[in-house]
Protein backbone atom coordinates (compact mmCIF):
# COMPACT_ATOMS: atom_id res chain seq x y z
CA UNK A 1 0.00 0.00 0.00
CA UNK A 2 1.29 3.44 -0.87
CA UNK A 3 2.16 6.00 1.80
CA UNK A 4 -0.69 8.18 0.54
CA UNK A 5 -3.28 5.44 0.92
CA UNK A 6 -2.02 4.54 4.40
CA UNK A 7 -2.47 8.15 5.51
CA UNK A 8 -5.98 8.21 4.04
CA UNK A 9 -6.89 5.31 6.38
CA UNK A 10 -6.13 7.54 9.41
CA UNK A 11 -4.15 4.95 11.36
CA UNK A 12 -4.69 6.93 14.56
CA UNK A 13 -8.12 5.31 14.73
CA UNK A 14 -6.52 1.88 15.16
CA UNK A 15 -4.72 0.35 18.13
CA UNK A 16 -5.40 1.19 21.75
CA UNK A 17 -4.09 3.38 24.58
CA UNK A 18 -5.79 3.54 28.02
CA UNK A 19 -6.94 7.14 27.52
CA UNK A 20 -9.08 6.21 24.51
CA UNK A 21 -12.87 6.24 24.86
CA UNK A 22 -14.95 3.65 23.04
CA UNK A 23 -18.57 2.89 22.29
CA UNK A 24 -19.98 -0.29 20.78
CA UNK A 25 -22.79 -0.56 18.25
CA UNK A 26 -24.76 -3.81 18.23
CA UNK A 27 -27.26 -4.61 15.48
CA UNK A 28 -30.09 -7.09 15.86
CA UNK A 29 -33.27 -8.37 14.26
CA UNK A 30 -36.57 -7.04 15.62
CA UNK A 31 -39.61 -9.07 16.57
CA UNK A 32 -43.13 -8.56 15.22
CA UNK A 33 -45.21 -6.69 17.78
CA UNK A 34 -42.20 -5.80 19.90
CA UNK A 35 -40.02 -2.70 20.13
CA UNK A 36 -38.33 -1.96 16.82
CA UNK A 37 -34.92 -1.45 18.42
CA UNK A 38 -32.48 -2.73 15.83
CA UNK A 39 -29.36 -0.90 17.08
CA UNK A 40 -28.12 -0.44 20.64
CA UNK A 41 -25.30 1.86 21.68
CA UNK A 42 -23.09 0.83 24.60
CA UNK A 43 -20.40 2.57 26.60
CA UNK A 44 -17.34 0.32 26.68
CA UNK A 45 -15.42 -0.43 29.87
CA UNK A 46 -12.25 -1.72 28.23
CA UNK A 47 -10.39 -2.48 31.47
CA UNK A 48 -13.14 -4.79 32.75
CA UNK A 49 -14.40 -6.02 29.39
CA UNK A 50 -18.02 -4.96 29.88
CA UNK A 51 -20.71 -2.96 28.08
CA UNK A 52 -23.27 -0.54 29.51
CA UNK A 53 -26.26 0.30 27.31
CA UNK A 54 -26.74 4.05 26.79
CA UNK A 55 -29.26 4.41 23.95
CA UNK A 56 -31.56 2.53 21.58
CA UNK A 57 -32.15 3.28 17.91
CA UNK A 58 -35.59 2.53 16.43
CA UNK A 59 -34.86 0.64 13.22
CA UNK A 60 -36.21 -2.67 11.91
CA UNK A 61 -34.10 -5.77 11.36
CA UNK A 62 -30.62 -4.28 11.39
CA UNK A 63 -28.81 -7.26 9.91
CA UNK A 64 -25.49 -5.43 9.58
CA UNK A 65 -23.93 -2.05 10.34
CA UNK A 66 -20.73 -0.38 9.16
CA UNK A 67 -18.87 2.83 10.04
CA UNK A 68 -17.38 5.16 7.43
CA UNK A 69 -13.60 5.15 7.22
CA UNK A 70 -13.44 8.72 8.51
CA UNK A 71 -15.20 7.54 11.69
CA UNK A 72 -18.07 10.04 11.44
CA UNK A 73 -21.05 8.11 10.05
CA UNK A 74 -22.78 4.78 10.63
CA UNK A 75 -24.83 2.94 8.02
CA UNK A 76 -27.30 0.17 8.75
CA UNK A 77 -29.34 -2.26 6.74
CA UNK A 78 -33.04 -2.13 7.52
CA UNK A 79 -36.19 -3.47 5.87
CA UNK A 80 -36.41 -2.31 2.24
CA UNK A 81 -33.18 -0.32 2.32
CA UNK A 82 -30.54 1.37 4.44
CA UNK A 83 -30.38 4.20 6.97
CA UNK A 84 -27.56 6.64 7.64
CA UNK A 85 -26.60 8.19 10.98
CA UNK A 86 -24.17 10.86 12.16
CA UNK A 87 -22.04 9.81 15.15
CA UNK A 88 -22.50 12.60 17.68
CA UNK A 89 -21.29 13.42 21.19
CA UNK A 90 -20.63 10.34 23.29
CA UNK A 91 -21.08 8.08 20.27
CA UNK A 92 -24.84 8.61 20.08
CA UNK A 93 -26.51 8.41 16.67
CA UNK A 94 -28.45 11.12 14.84
CA UNK A 95 -30.46 9.85 11.88
CA UNK A 96 -29.68 11.47 8.53
CA UNK A 97 -31.84 9.67 5.95
CA UNK A 98 -33.24 6.45 4.51
CA UNK A 99 -32.56 5.12 1.01
CA UNK A 100 -34.14 2.21 -0.82
CA UNK A 101 -32.04 -0.39 -2.62
CA UNK A 102 -34.66 -1.49 -5.16
CA UNK A 103 -34.57 -5.09 -3.97
CA UNK A 104 -34.87 -7.42 -1.00
CA UNK A 105 -33.36 -6.63 2.41
CA UNK A 106 -29.57 -6.51 2.41
CA UNK A 107 -27.14 -8.81 4.21
CA UNK A 108 -23.94 -6.70 4.30
CA UNK A 109 -22.69 -3.20 3.44
CA UNK A 110 -19.46 -1.23 3.39
CA UNK A 111 -18.08 2.06 2.06
CA UNK A 112 -15.21 2.62 -0.32
CA UNK A 113 -12.05 4.03 1.28
CA UNK A 114 -12.81 7.62 0.32
CA UNK A 115 -16.36 7.37 1.75
CA UNK A 116 -17.82 8.43 -1.58
CA UNK A 117 -19.91 5.30 -2.20
CA UNK A 118 -21.86 2.76 -0.17
CA UNK A 119 -22.02 -0.81 -1.47
CA UNK A 120 -24.82 -3.11 -0.31
CA UNK A 121 -25.34 -6.79 -1.06
CA UNK A 122 -28.38 -8.99 -0.62
CA UNK A 123 -28.36 -12.67 0.28
CA UNK A 124 -31.93 -13.49 -0.77
CA UNK A 125 -31.97 -12.04 -4.30
CA UNK A 126 -28.24 -12.16 -5.05
CA UNK A 127 -27.99 -8.42 -5.72
CA UNK A 128 -25.23 -5.79 -5.49
CA UNK A 129 -26.32 -2.14 -5.15
CA UNK A 130 -23.96 0.85 -5.29
CA UNK A 131 -25.14 4.21 -3.91
CA UNK A 132 -23.44 7.60 -3.87
CA UNK A 133 -22.70 9.22 -0.50
CA UNK A 134 -23.10 12.95 0.04
CA UNK A 135 -20.54 15.11 1.83
CA UNK A 136 -22.80 15.32 4.91
CA UNK A 137 -22.79 11.51 5.16
CA UNK A 138 -26.32 11.00 3.92
CA UNK A 139 -27.12 8.47 1.20
CA UNK A 140 -27.72 9.65 -2.35
CA UNK A 141 -28.86 7.98 -5.55
CA UNK A 142 -28.22 4.46 -6.80
CA UNK A 143 -25.34 4.51 -9.29
CA UNK A 144 -25.30 0.81 -10.21
CA UNK A 145 -27.15 -2.42 -9.44
CA UNK A 146 -26.42 -5.96 -10.51
CA UNK A 147 -28.26 -9.25 -9.99
CA UNK A 148 -25.86 -12.20 -10.00
CA UNK A 149 -26.85 -15.28 -11.97
CA UNK A 150 -25.96 -18.95 -12.10
CA UNK A 151 -26.36 -22.35 -10.47
CA UNK A 152 -23.80 -24.10 -8.33
CA UNK A 153 -23.31 -27.81 -7.78
CA UNK A 154 -26.94 -28.41 -6.77
CA UNK A 155 -29.96 -26.22 -7.54
CA UNK A 156 -30.91 -25.86 -3.87
CA UNK A 157 -30.94 -23.02 -1.36
CA UNK A 158 -27.21 -22.70 -0.92
CA UNK A 159 -26.23 -23.31 -4.52
CA UNK A 160 -27.46 -20.26 -6.39
CA UNK A 161 -26.29 -16.66 -5.96
CA UNK A 162 -26.38 -15.53 -2.33
CA UNK A 163 -24.24 -12.43 -1.93
CA UNK A 164 -22.99 -12.32 1.65
CA UNK A 165 -20.21 -9.72 1.78
CA UNK A 166 -18.84 -6.74 -0.19
CA UNK A 167 -15.39 -5.20 0.43
CA UNK A 168 -13.13 -2.85 -1.49
CA UNK A 169 -9.43 -3.62 -1.72
CA UNK A 170 -7.59 -1.14 0.51
CA UNK A 171 -6.06 0.60 -2.49
CA UNK A 172 -9.70 1.40 -3.36
CA UNK A 173 -9.42 -0.07 -6.87
CA UNK A 174 -11.40 -3.32 -6.83
CA UNK A 175 -14.63 -4.53 -5.26
CA UNK A 176 -14.53 -8.07 -3.86
CA UNK A 177 -17.89 -9.83 -3.50
CA UNK A 178 -18.39 -13.11 -1.62
CA UNK A 179 -21.05 -15.26 -3.33
CA UNK A 180 -21.85 -17.87 -0.70
CA UNK A 181 -24.13 -19.85 -3.00
CA UNK A 182 -21.79 -20.06 -5.98
CA UNK A 183 -18.64 -20.79 -3.95
CA UNK A 184 -16.60 -17.96 -5.37
CA UNK A 185 -15.53 -14.35 -4.95
CA UNK A 186 -16.26 -11.96 -7.80
CA UNK A 187 -13.71 -9.22 -8.48
CA UNK A 188 -15.01 -5.98 -10.02
CA UNK A 189 -13.29 -2.84 -11.22
CA UNK A 190 -14.83 0.29 -9.69
CA UNK A 191 -15.31 3.58 -11.56
CA UNK A 192 -15.12 6.31 -8.92
CA UNK A 193 -16.59 8.93 -11.25
CA UNK A 194 -19.75 7.07 -12.27
CA UNK A 195 -20.09 4.58 -9.41
CA UNK A 196 -20.30 1.72 -11.92
CA UNK A 197 -18.77 -1.73 -11.43
CA UNK A 198 -17.54 -4.17 -14.07
CA UNK A 199 -16.62 -7.77 -13.45
CA UNK A 200 -12.94 -8.50 -13.91
CA UNK A 201 -12.36 -11.97 -12.51
CA UNK A 202 -13.34 -14.75 -10.10
CA UNK A 203 -11.59 -16.43 -7.15
CA UNK A 204 -12.90 -19.98 -6.84
CA UNK A 205 -13.35 -21.47 -3.39
CA UNK A 206 -13.67 -25.16 -2.58
CA UNK A 207 -16.86 -26.78 -3.86
CA UNK A 208 -19.76 -26.24 -1.42
CA UNK A 209 -17.56 -24.32 1.02
CA UNK A 210 -19.74 -21.14 1.03
CA UNK A 211 -17.46 -18.06 1.32
CA UNK A 212 -19.15 -15.79 3.87
CA UNK A 213 -17.04 -12.80 4.98
CA UNK A 214 -13.95 -10.98 3.67
CA UNK A 215 -11.32 -8.90 5.47
CA UNK A 216 -8.15 -7.18 4.22
CA UNK A 217 -5.05 -6.72 6.37
CA UNK A 218 -4.15 -3.18 7.41
CA UNK A 219 -1.45 -2.93 4.70
CA UNK A 220 -3.94 -4.21 2.11
CA UNK A 221 -1.76 -7.10 0.94
CA UNK A 222 -3.61 -10.02 2.53
CA UNK A 223 -7.21 -11.08 2.01
CA UNK A 224 -8.90 -13.39 4.55
CA UNK A 225 -12.03 -15.32 3.53
CA UNK A 226 -14.05 -17.38 6.01
CA UNK A 227 -16.14 -20.23 4.56
CA UNK A 228 -19.38 -21.11 6.31
CA UNK A 229 -20.00 -24.72 5.30
CA UNK A 230 -16.46 -26.11 5.40
CA UNK A 231 -15.35 -24.10 8.46
CA UNK A 232 -12.12 -22.81 6.98
CA UNK A 233 -10.30 -19.56 6.23
CA UNK A 234 -8.40 -18.99 2.99
CA UNK A 235 -5.57 -16.46 2.96
CA UNK A 236 -4.64 -14.67 -0.28
CA UNK A 237 -1.72 -12.41 -1.12
CA UNK A 238 -3.03 -9.45 -3.16
CA UNK A 239 -1.07 -7.02 -5.31
CA UNK A 240 -1.20 -5.44 -8.74
CA UNK A 241 1.00 -6.65 -11.59
CA UNK A 242 1.20 -4.21 -14.51
CA UNK A 243 -2.13 -2.68 -13.48
CA UNK A 244 -3.84 -6.07 -13.13
CA UNK A 245 -5.13 -7.44 -9.78
CA UNK A 246 -3.45 -10.66 -8.70
CA UNK A 247 -4.66 -12.88 -5.85
CA UNK A 248 -2.51 -15.86 -4.82
CA UNK A 249 -3.82 -18.32 -2.23
CA UNK A 250 -1.07 -18.86 0.34
CA UNK A 251 -2.79 -20.68 3.22
CA UNK A 252 -5.95 -22.53 4.29
CA UNK A 253 -6.69 -23.06 7.99
CA UNK A 254 -9.68 -24.69 9.78
CA UNK A 255 -11.81 -22.67 12.19
CA UNK A 256 -12.52 -25.79 14.29
CA UNK A 257 -10.49 -28.07 16.53
CA UNK A 258 -9.84 -31.63 15.36
CA UNK A 259 -12.58 -32.63 17.83
CA UNK A 260 -15.77 -30.63 17.25
CA UNK A 261 -19.55 -30.79 17.01
CA UNK A 262 -21.09 -32.01 13.77
CA UNK A 263 -23.15 -29.65 11.65
CA UNK A 264 -20.97 -26.63 12.44
CA UNK A 265 -20.96 -23.44 10.35
CA UNK A 266 -18.37 -20.65 10.47
CA UNK A 267 -19.74 -17.14 10.84
CA UNK A 268 -17.77 -14.17 12.19
CA UNK A 269 -14.57 -12.64 10.85
CA UNK A 270 -13.01 -9.69 12.70
CA UNK A 271 -9.58 -8.18 13.33
CA UNK A 272 -8.32 -7.01 16.69
CA UNK A 273 -8.00 -3.24 16.89
CA UNK A 274 -4.25 -3.45 16.16
CA UNK A 275 -4.74 -5.98 13.30
CA UNK A 276 -2.47 -8.53 15.02
CA UNK A 277 -5.23 -11.10 15.62
CA UNK A 278 -8.10 -12.50 13.57
CA UNK A 279 -11.27 -13.81 15.22
CA UNK A 280 -13.90 -16.17 13.82
CA UNK A 281 -16.74 -18.24 15.30
CA UNK A 282 -18.50 -21.53 14.72
CA UNK A 283 -22.24 -22.14 15.05
CA UNK A 284 -23.16 -25.70 16.00
CA UNK A 285 -19.81 -26.14 17.71
CA UNK A 286 -20.66 -22.86 19.49
CA UNK A 287 -17.03 -21.84 19.74
CA UNK A 288 -14.78 -18.89 18.96
CA UNK A 289 -11.36 -19.18 17.36
CA UNK A 290 -8.51 -16.66 17.60
CA UNK A 291 -5.54 -16.61 15.23
CA UNK A 292 -2.30 -14.67 15.54
CA UNK A 293 -1.31 -12.98 12.26
CA UNK A 294 2.30 -13.21 11.12
CA UNK A 295 3.09 -9.60 10.26
CA UNK A 296 5.75 -10.65 7.73
CA UNK A 297 3.77 -13.05 5.56
CA UNK A 298 0.09 -12.78 6.60
CA UNK A 299 -0.10 -16.41 7.74
CA UNK A 300 -2.43 -17.44 10.56
CA UNK A 301 -1.44 -19.40 13.65
CA UNK A 302 -4.24 -20.67 15.91
CA UNK A 303 -4.08 -19.37 19.47
CA UNK A 304 -7.24 -21.00 20.82
CA UNK A 305 -10.64 -22.41 19.88
CA UNK A 306 -13.01 -22.60 22.88
CA UNK A 307 -16.77 -22.57 23.71
CA UNK A 308 -18.69 -19.31 24.17
CA UNK A 309 -21.56 -20.37 26.51
CA UNK A 310 -24.30 -19.60 24.01
CA UNK A 311 -25.94 -20.81 20.80
CA UNK A 312 -24.97 -19.67 17.29
CA UNK A 313 -22.19 -17.12 17.85
CA UNK A 314 -23.05 -15.01 14.80
CA UNK A 315 -20.37 -12.46 15.64
CA UNK A 316 -17.45 -12.30 18.04
CA UNK A 317 -14.91 -9.57 18.68
CA UNK A 318 -11.98 -8.73 20.90
CA UNK A 319 -12.21 -5.62 23.04
CA UNK A 320 -9.67 -2.94 22.03
CA UNK A 321 -7.14 -4.14 24.65
CA UNK A 322 -7.08 -7.72 23.26
CA UNK A 323 -7.66 -9.01 26.82
CA UNK A 324 -11.44 -9.46 26.63
CA UNK A 325 -13.88 -10.91 24.11
CA UNK A 326 -17.61 -10.66 23.46
CA UNK A 327 -19.70 -13.26 21.64
CA UNK A 328 -23.09 -12.39 20.06
CA UNK A 329 -25.19 -15.53 20.41
CA UNK A 330 -28.00 -15.26 17.90
CA UNK A 331 -30.12 -18.23 18.92
CA UNK A 332 -29.78 -17.92 22.70
CA UNK A 333 -30.42 -14.13 22.54
CA UNK A 334 -27.35 -13.25 24.60
CA UNK A 335 -23.98 -11.54 24.58
CA UNK A 336 -21.38 -13.39 26.66
CA UNK A 337 -18.08 -11.93 27.91
CA UNK A 338 -14.68 -13.49 28.50
CA UNK A 339 -11.21 -12.67 29.72
CA UNK A 340 -8.59 -13.74 27.17
CA UNK A 341 -5.02 -14.78 27.90
CA UNK A 342 -3.15 -15.18 24.61
CA UNK A 343 -0.06 -16.64 26.29
CA UNK A 344 -1.95 -19.27 28.28
CA UNK A 345 -4.46 -19.76 25.43
CA UNK A 346 -7.44 -19.47 27.74
CA UNK A 347 -10.92 -17.98 27.52
CA UNK A 348 -12.69 -17.52 30.89
CA UNK A 349 -16.16 -16.04 31.40
CA UNK A 350 -15.59 -12.72 33.13
CA UNK A 351 -18.96 -10.99 33.63
CA UNK A 352 -22.70 -11.51 33.48
CA UNK A 353 -24.26 -12.15 30.08
CA UNK A 354 -26.51 -9.50 28.50
CA UNK A 355 -29.91 -10.43 27.10
CA UNK A 356 -30.55 -9.11 23.57
CA UNK A 357 -32.93 -10.40 20.89
CA UNK A 358 -31.22 -11.96 17.86
CA UNK A 359 -27.92 -10.01 17.85
CA UNK A 360 -26.15 -9.87 14.48
CA UNK A 361 -22.93 -7.87 14.67
CA UNK A 362 -20.87 -5.59 16.89
CA UNK A 363 -18.51 -2.72 16.08
CA UNK A 364 -16.19 -1.05 18.60
CA UNK A 365 -15.69 2.63 17.75
CA UNK A 366 -12.95 4.86 19.17
CA UNK A 367 -14.49 8.28 19.68
CA UNK A 368 -12.90 11.12 17.73
CA UNK A 369 -11.90 14.27 19.70
CA UNK A 370 -15.07 16.12 18.69
CA UNK A 371 -17.22 13.08 19.60
CA UNK A 372 -16.10 12.88 23.24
Amino acid sequence: MSEKNTKELDLSRYGYVPEDKFVAYVSSYTRSGGKKVGIRVYDVDVENGTLQEKSEIPITNSSYVTISHNGRFLYSITDFGIESFRITSGGNLEKLNFAGINGMRGSHLSTDYKDEFLIVCSYHDGKITVLRLREDGSIGEITDELYLKGLGSIAERNFRPHVQCVKMTRDNKYLCVADLGMDHINIYTFNHETGKIKQYGILHSELESAPRHLKFSIDGHYLYVVHELKNLIDVYFYHEVNGVPDFQKIQTVPTLNDYHATGSAASALNFSSDFKYLISSNAGDNSVVIFKIDQDNGHLEKVLCLPISGEYPKDAALFPDDRHLVSLNHESDTMTFFAVDMEKKTLIMSSKEIQIDKPNCIIFHKLLPDQL
